[in-house]
Order: structure tokens, then sequence, then C-alpha cells
């Protein structure tokens, strides 16, 4: 076995002496390689070492230099930026000069023109303040500024039109405008632009005077809007009492068939006129039945005798007032829509108030002229003529909430300017309402109807408080500020106080209306005629009451009125029947006369003188009452059935029993009426053309 294993490790001995050998030579030879890269990786280094020693001071003289030139360049422009502003003046003097506009500089290219000289007032400003340049720059800076401003202006004047009455009419009568239809007052879209631009350019420069002229030139252009509007009115209701007019409160009954009718411009424009008149037709319709008139026509006043033809015009004045008010506030709104996008909304208030103060004035003005005028017809006691106040205060009370919005942006001055006009109105009407019954208490010249029929007072009053029921709500309003009227209101306990303030004011007015009547009846020498005058006057107030709400309205504050009117009549009845006391005096049938042929002397002339007084009474008293009047067809019946009851059955009893006695040799002379004469008789009773 180890002889075997021997040679084997011999032979691997060798080869391990042999492997490790050539190791040995392997790492002589690395360690040799080693030794040569290392000599080249020193050599390497100290080249590149040489090399930065070389490179390194020109690559820092490289950044100076790069340095320098990025200076040079930031000074470069600099002071080209610089040198602009001393050139800016001369660059833009021919785009100023020119200004901007449509024979000028197109606006977006004189903006700019402004703005560089803007940029280069503020440099010098800052850093040359002494410096001419600054005093060039400012000059044309200001220059231009007010050429923009002037520009402002004329764009504004190229669309400040008015708007024509009946467009105006047109959008009072819709409210709002036709779909896909511009705006009477709208400024073109290129137009609008210029403007926004030019505002928004002038405000970021402190440049606020085109808010003055915007407000000044819209508004000349809504007064020019309204003037026109009031000229139109004028000519449409023919300027003057004597014209033909197109109110139905003014339109006369019987017009003349020969006058030329007067056209209107479009059908459009009679539509409105019927819808802004219609508050004066129920008026109108009432007078105009009861009476033939109507409020536009001469109704003849209990005090005053003398007429111009001024109350006419009073009422188309007080009409074509309302129209306007209207109008103005449509005007308000179409203003405030333009100026939206034109002016920031931090102006609107100040600029909306220069636009509507002339015109607010003008309405304050025309308003106190309205009630001057009112005043005036007060004095002469032409108070149907004031009514018309009434519908115009309730028109302007009903606007007032969306005037007040429209307007809320203005000062206080603005504001107070709308309920200054209402004030006026309620003032004027409530001194109206309590001088009408002064006046009845101081009527002295109106004369006293000779043949005792209704009072022109007592149908004068009664159209008026008729007249009223139309404004019921507007004058319980009215009539609400009277303290008196509010302390009665407390006692009568009714809901509705519009309504009970009405009813109040009946009250006050019929009871005056009866002082008076009563006091007036007393200048009567007749006792017949004064107590017919009563009971016509009487009957005709309670069938007037009767046939309106006025009786309704008069109970709630006299619940018992029926009742009075009632026993007055009756009492007035019986007072007239004493005008046949004398006459039935003669016909009493209590003398002792015997029923023989043969009659005493003093009998047969008892008798005569019997038949010859009743003969010259029933003819004196039908002579006189065939001219008495009452024009009450049921009264006049009852009072000529009343004096049959009366007299025929006694005249007819007398007439048997005296008028077949042998007293006389002549009976056709005394014996005059027979009874049923005598009842025709009675039947010619007030009526002259018997």
């Amino acid at each position: 076995m180890n002889g075997t294993e021997e040679p084997g490790i011999q032979s691997k001995y060798e080869k391990e002496q042999s492997n490790l050998l050539m190791l040995q030579e392997r790492l002589a030879k690395s360690a040799q390689i080693t030794k040569g890269i290392g000599n080249i990786l020193n050599t390497f280094e100290q080249r590149l070492s040489r090399l930065e020693e070389t490179i390194l001071p020109v690559y820092n003289e490289t950044e100076s230099l790069q340095k320098a030139q990025h200076n040079i360049e930031n000074t470069m422009q600099l002071l080209d930026n610089v040198i602009s502003y001393y050139e800016v003046s001369s660059n833009v003097e021919h785009i100023i000069e020119k200004g901007p506009g449509e024979s000028g500089v197109e606006l977006n290219k004189y903006i700019d023109a402004l703005n560089r000289l803007f940029n280069a007032q503020k440099y010098f400003e800052k850093n040359i303040p002494q410096s001419v340049e600054l005093i060039n720059v400012s000059s044309f800076f200001h220059k231009g500024s007010d050429k923009l401003n002037s520009e402002f202006k004329t764009i504004l004047d190229k669309y400040n039109a008015p708007i024509l009455p009946v467009v105006l009419l047109d959008l009072i009568n819709f409210d709002e405008p036709k779909e896909g239809k511009a705006l009477p007052n709208q400024i073109p879209p290129e137009a609008k632009e210029q403007l926004i631009k030019i505002s928004s350019w002038l405000l970021s420069h402190n440049r606020d005077e085109f808010l003055t002229v915007y407000g000044k030139t819209r508004g000349n252009v809504l007064q020019r809007s309204l003037t026109m509007l009031r000229n139109h009115q004028k000519s449409v209701s023919g300027g003057s009492v004597h014209g033909t007019t197109s109110s139905p409160m003014l339109k006369p009954k019987f017009p003349n068939r020969h006058e030329a009718k007067r056209q209107h411009s479009t059908r459009r424009l009679q539509a409105f006129e019927r819808k802004a008149n219609k508050m004066f037709l129920r008026a109108s319709q009432t007078l105009e039945h009861s009476t033939g008139l109507n409020l536009g026509t001469r109704r003849a006043s209990h005090l005053d005798s003398s007429y111009t033809g001024e109350e006419v015009d009073n009422e188309q004045e007080m009409e074509n007032y309302l129209i306007c008010v209207i109008a103005l506030h449509k005007l308000m709104q179409l203003e405030q829509h333009l100026m939206k996008e034109i002016i920031t909304p931090a102006h609107r208030p100040r600029v909306f108030e220069l636009i509507v103060r002339e015109a607010m004035d003008t309405l304050v003005q025309d308003g106190e002229n309205i009630v001057a005028r009112a005043k005036k017809c007060i004095q002469r006691h032409d108070f149907g003529t004031v009514l018309v106040i009434f519908p115009i205060f309730k028109q302007l009370r009903a606007l007032k909430p969306d005037f007040e919005r429209t307007i809320e942006q203005c000062d206080l001055v603005v504001k107070n300017k709308f309920e200054m006009i209402l004030q006026m109105l309620q003032t004027t009407g409530a001194k109206a309402l309590e001088d009408f019954i002064e006046s009845l208490r101081s009527d002295s010249v109106a004369q006293l109807p000779p043949d005792g029929t209704v009072h022109e007072l007592t149908s004068n009053v009664i159209m008026f408080l008729e007249q009223l029921l139309d404004y019921s709500d507007t004058i319980g309003v009215v009539l609400g500020q009277d303290p008196s009227y509010s302390r009665q209101l407390d006692k009568l306990k009714y809901n509705d106080q519009n309504k009970a303030f009405i009813g109040l004011y009946i009250k006050k007015v019929l009871v005056q209306l009866n002082h008076t009547l009563i006091s007036k009846s007393e200048q009567y020498n007749d006792v017949a005629l004064k107590a017919l005058f009563r009971l016509n006057n009487n009957n005709y107030v309670l069938k007037s009451l009767q046939r309106s709400t006025l009786m309704e309205l008069y109970r709630i504050s006299e619940p018992k009125c029926d009742e009075y009117y009632y026993n007055s009549i009756q009492e007035n009845k019986k007072a007239y029947s004493q005008c046949w006391n004398k006459l039935l005096n003669y016909i009493e049938c209590d003398d002792p006369f015997l029923h023989s042929d043969k009659l005493k002397d003093k009998e047969r002339t008892a008798l005569k003188e019997k038949f010859a007084g009743f003969n010259k009474e029933i003819d004196e008293i039908s002579k006189v009452q065939r001219g008495y009047s009452i024009p009450d067809i049921e009264l006049r019946e009852s009072i000529k059935r009343d004096n049959k009851e009366l007299v025929i059955p006694k005249y007819n009893a007398f007439f048997n029993r005296y008028g077949i006695l042998n007293f006389t040799k002549n009976p056709e002379k005394y014996i005059k009426h027979k009874p049923d004469e005598v009842s025709a008789i009675i039947d010619r009773f007030f009526d002259v053309a018997a």
C-alpha cells in the first residue's frame, strides 16, 4: 500500500510545485504591470496638474469677461430705456396731437401712447423731478388725457338722441321691450366697448371727470325725452279747452260732427292713452249719466260765477303729469341698464344721481304747479277738477316701491323728492275735502230755485261723493292722516279703515248739506214751497245714496241714516199738507144747514162764501203749484195722491150735501168745480206746461 501511494503523492507534489512556480511568475508579472500603470498614472497626474495650472487663469479671465459682457448688456438696456423716456415726447407727439377717434388715431394705439407718457412721467418724477423732460412729458400726458375725456363725450354725443314719445309710450304700455328688439337708448357694441376702455383707463389714472360728463349728458337725454313727451301730450290733447281731446275724461258728450278728427301717430299710442286714462273714465261716466256732463266739461259751481276754461287745462295737465311720472320711471330704468357696463359699481350712485337730478327737479316743479292750480280750483270751489289729484296720488303711491328701488342708490335729497310730491298731493287732497265741507257751510251765493226743485248744491254734493267712490282707498289714506278721523274710527270698530274713513266723511258732508239746505229754505215765504224744497232735496239725497254704495258707506258712520231721511220725508209731507188748511176750512160739513129748498138769507150767504172761498183757494193753489216742481216721478205722484186723499173725500161730501141746496139764483157762479174736476186740477200740479 505504501509503495503504491508514494508515486501518486509525488506526482501531486510536483504538480503543485509547478502550479506554485506559475503563480509566482504571474505575480511577478502583475507586479510589474502594476508598477507600469502607477508610473503612467503618476505621469498623467503630473500632466493634468501642469494643464490645470495653465487653463485655470484662462477660465477665470473668461468668467470675468462674461460678467462684464452681461453688465454691459444690462447697462445698454437701461440706457435704451432711459433714452426712450427722453424720446417719448417726440415719438408720441403726432399721436397726441391727432387725438383718438375716427379722424385720428386708433383707440388702442392712442392709449398705448398715453401709457408710455405715463411711465416716462413716473421715471422723471422719481429720478429727475426738476428736469425739462418732466414738464414736456407731463404736458403731453395731460393733453392726451383731456383729449381722451373729450373722445368719451364725443362718443356719448353721437348716441344722445332722445327717445321719441311714441316709442316711450310703447315701452310704458308693454312694460318690457319685445324679444329681440333693442332698447331705444342703447349704444352700439363697438362704441360701448370704446367707452368701457376709455372709462377704465381714466379711472386707473385718477381722471374721473368723465363721470360728470356721462351723468350730465345722459341726464340731458332723459330730460329732452320727457320734454318731447310733454309737448306731444299737449299736441294730442289739443293744447287748449277749445281743441279736440283724445282723453275720455275730456271728451265732449256732444262732439262737433264737422270738426276734424285728430289722427294719432300709431294705434299703439291710442291703446296706451286709453290705458293711461282708464283711471278717469269711471268718474266721468258717473257724472255723465247723472247730469249729461263729464269731468272735462263745465260743471256749474255752487259758489263760482266766473269761468275761464282753466279747469279743463288743469285736468289735462294732471293727466299728462301722471304719464310723465311713469315715463320718467321707465327712462330711469333704461339709464340704469345702460350704465351697468360703462360705469363701475362704485361710481354708479354718483353718476345716476347726476342723470336723474334735473328730471326729478322738473317733476317736483310740475307737481308744485299742479298743486298751485289745484289750490286755485279749491278757492273757486271747483272741487270736481281737484278730484283728479286722487287718481294721480293713487298711481304714484302704487309706483312708489318700484320708484324707490330704482333710486335707492341716490342720496337722501333725491329720494325725498318723490316723497315730497306725494306729500304735496296728499295735503292738497285733504284740503280739498275739508274745504268742500266748508264751502257748504259758507255757501251764500247760489239762489234758491223758485220752483222748489232739487238745489244745485245738493246735486253737486251727490256728484262729488259719487266720484269719491272710485278713489275710496286713496281718500281713506288721506283722511287717515287727520287725527279727528282717527279718533272717530276707534268708536266705529269697523275692520276696513278706508271705508270707515269715507263713511265718516260722507256723514260730515251730508250733515252740513242738510244744515245749509234747512237754513236756505227759511228764505221761502210760502210754507208749502219750503216743505217741497226740503222734501225734494231729502228725497233726492236718499235715492242717490240708495242707487250707489254711498248708503252702505254712510251706514258705517250712521247706522240709522235711512230712518232719518224717511222720517224727514214724512215730516215734510205733513208740513206741505198745511197749504190745504184754509181750503179745507171752507168745505167743513159741521154747519147746521137744513136740507130744504128754503134757506135763510144768512145761511145762503154762508154757503155762497164757502163755495166762493173754495173756488178762489183751489184756483190760487192750482195756479201757484203748477209752477212748483217735484222732479222725482214717484214722489210727485205720491204727493198728488196724498192731496186727493186729503181734499177729494171732504169736497165730495161737501158738494153732495150743499151743492143741491137752492142758495143762489146763479149756481154756475158758485158751483164751478165738481169733485172729478178738482181731482183733474190736482193732477195738473207741479207741471208748468199744464
